[in-house]
C-alpha cells in the first residue's frame, strides 16, 4: 500500500470550486513549500486552478525539513530508474486521491516537477492510461528512458525547461529525455534558459505559465 503524502495547498484565486488542478513535485532535499510559491506567482493568470504541493514521503538525513522521493547519492542511471520505479506508485495514488477530492479528471490536471520531481512527473504521468492535460518539467531527467517505449501508456503534452549552467543535472539530461521520448513515439516542447543554473529563470516562469494556460484549456489536444 502506498504511503500517504500531503503538503501545502493554494485554493483557486477566484474563490470558486476548482476547475483545474496543478500538482507540484519538488526536488531532492526540498519540500512542498518550496514550489507552492510558483502557484502564487501563476495564480493571477490561472485563477480557477487548485494548487497542491506534497512533501515527498521520506526525510533526507541531515537536511531539516528536506524530503526525497527516493535516495540519490549519484547520477547513476540504474539507481535513478530503480528509485523512480519504487516511488511512482506513491505519486500515482496521490494523483487519484486529489482528482477524487476535487471531482476532476486527468484532463484537468498538470503535473509540474523540479529536478527529482520532474523525474517522478515524467515517470508517473507517462504511465497513466488516461492522459493528463500536461506535464511541465524544470531541470530534470527521464528515468529508464530505454524502457519508455514499452511502458508508456499515454501521450500527454510535455514541456521541458533546463538551464544551460546547471551543474547538478547538466543540460544533457534534457536532451537524453527528449531523444527517448521521441524514440517512444511521442514529442515534447523544450527550452534552454541561458545563464541559469539548477533553478528556474524568469523565462522559465513565463513559458511555464504559457504552457499551463494552453494545457489546462485543452489547446494541445
Amino acid at each position: 500500500m502506498s504511503r500517504p503524502i500531503d503538503g501545502p495547498r493554494l485554493a483557486p484565486r477566484d474563490g470558486q470550486a476548482p476547475k483545474k488542478l496543478v500538482i507540484f513535485l519538488h526536488g531532492y532535499g526540498s519540500n512542498g513549500q518550496d514550489l507552492i510559491g510558483l502557484g502564487q506567482h501563476w495564480a493571477k493568470d490561472l485563477p480557477h486552478v487548485q494548487w497542491v504541493s506534497p512533501n515527498a514521503p521520506d526525510p533526507v538525513p541531515g537536511a531539516p525539513d528536506g524530503y526525497q522521493w527516493f535516495p540519490i547519492s549519484n547520477l547513476d542511471p540504474q539507481r535513478i530508474e530503480t528509485g523512480a520505479s519504487a516511488a511512482w506508485p506513491i505519486v500515482d495514488a496521490f494523483i487519484d486521491q486529489e482528482l477524487h477530492r476535487y471531482r476532476l479528471s486527468e484532463q484537468d490536471l498538470v503535473l509540474c516537477g523540479f529536478s527529482q520531481g520532474t523525474m517522478l512527473s515524467l515517470h508517473a504521468g507517462l504511465r497513466r492510461k488516461r492522459p493528463l492535460a500536461g506535464i511541465l518539467g524544470f531541470s530534470g531527467a527521464l528515468p529508464g528512458g530505454a524502457r519508455l517505449k514499452e511502458e508508456m501508456a499515454s501521450t500527454p503534452p510535455l514541456m521541458l525547461i533546463h538551464g544551460d549552467q546547471d551543474q547538478v543535472l547538466p543540460l544533457g539530461f534534457m536532451f537524453d529525455a527528449l531523444e527517448h521520448i521521441a524514440a517512444a513515439g511521442h514529442g515534447a516542447q523544450w527550452h534552454i534558459s541561458q545563464g541559469i543554473p539548477h533553478s528556474i529563470g524568469q523565462d522559465g516562469l513565463e513559458l511555464g505559465a504559457h504552457f499551463l494556460g494552453r494545457a489546462l484549456s485543452g489547446r494541445y489536444l
